[in-house]
């Protein structure tokens, strides 16, 4: 039974920030941040099932595809990598790319890939604070510059690069087109509540993403059934015993905890290990049953609170 603050670890990448605005106490860097992936492991513990990231972009990503269960299961690999995009913030004008225009052959994919004219064959999406967006294993893909991303993803971060925009990073053009779906895809998602207080956002085979929108100074339960992950993206208040406050995340296994939500609200995007979500996730505690709070006063000030602990890794390859 697990109900804990997830580890934090830090990437560089080439097209990250300097300046992760609120989601960092210490807002500006020294060097370009690109992800911050949350985890959480226990001595003899199990595999986790899924991973948790933000993404900061100051330029676009590699084009890419990502492998399914079967083809990285003959690669000696537990998963494939099938994906989730919850858009947290976006500059005007920032688009992202899931699928393609249009059908293509194996040898018109392979061309443009060694050309780079695959990027304008790519379906190419506005993208707006709110947006959800499905990417399934085998999607050809891109995030452009000027988004932070919540993604929610299967536990495995293989990556088959087609184009790096003059990046002199390694390509991965034969893989990609022995495992790319070349076609159109439906990617966006529209989110359909549960409750007032809970929406699906999305679901698929391997997990579901649903957002808590509990408002302030209210006090309920969260159960978590299986392996869940959490993000406060906005106001804050207490887990259990645990701060929650802006870019705060938890890991959740067979457990419960008390939320009680300070005076601006709170906000929780919910990842679960489950094709649907889970029954009886959240329920609102009476007055009558409530305990008293450890302290005076329960709020989401940042004050004197780290939001995200960084520890730089070496940049990924």
């Amino acid at each position: 039974m697990t109900f804990d603050h997830a580890s934090v670890r830090t990437t560089l990448k080439p097209w990250g920030r300097l300046d992760l605005g609120r989601w960092a106490s210490n807002q500006r860097q020294d060097s370009a941040i690109g992800e911050v992936s949350f985890d959480y492991s226990e001595a003899g513990g199990p595999d986790r099932l899924l991973l948790l990231k933000l993404l900061f972009t100051a330029e676009k990503l590699s084009i890419q595809v990502h492998p399914d269960d079967a083809v990285a299961k003959s690669m000696g690999m537990e998963s494939g990598k099938s994906e989730a995009w919850y858009v947290l913030e976006a500059e005007e004008g920032a688009q992202v790319a899931v699928g393609l225009k249009r059908q293509l052959t194996q040898l018109e994919f392979r061309k443009a890939a060694i050309e780079g004219s695959i990027e304008g064959l790519l379906d190419w999406q506005a993208a707006a604070a709110g947006d959800v967006f499905y990417v399934p294993a085998g999607t050809v893909h891109a995030v452009g510059a000027g988004l932070v991303i919540a993604e929610i993803q299967q536990r495995n971060d293989t990556t088959f690069r087609i184009w790096d925009h003059g990046r002199s990073r390694e390509l991965h053009i034969e893989e990609a087109v022995a495992v790319a779906r070349l076609e159109p895809v439906s990617s966006r998602k529209l989110p359909r509540h549960i409750t007032v207080e809970r929406a699906e956002l999305m679901s698929c085979p391997f997990f579901t993403l649903e957002r808590l929108d509990l408002p302030a100074e209210t006090f309920w339960e969260l159960t978590a059934s299986r392996e869940s992950w959490a993000l406060v993206v906005a106001g804050g208040g207490t887990i259990g015993s645990l701060t929650a406050a802006i870019g705060d995340g938890f890991f959740a296994e067979a457990d419960r905890a008390d939320i009680r939500v300070g005076r601006d609200g709170i906000v929780l995007l919910i990842a679960t290990a489950a094709s649907t979500p889970p029954i009886g996730l959240l329920r609102e505690v009476p007055a009558k049953d409530r305990l008293k709070p450890d302290s005076a006063e329960v709020n989401s000030d940042r004050v004197g609170h780290n939001v995200i602990p960084f520890r730089l890794s070496i940049v990924s390859p």
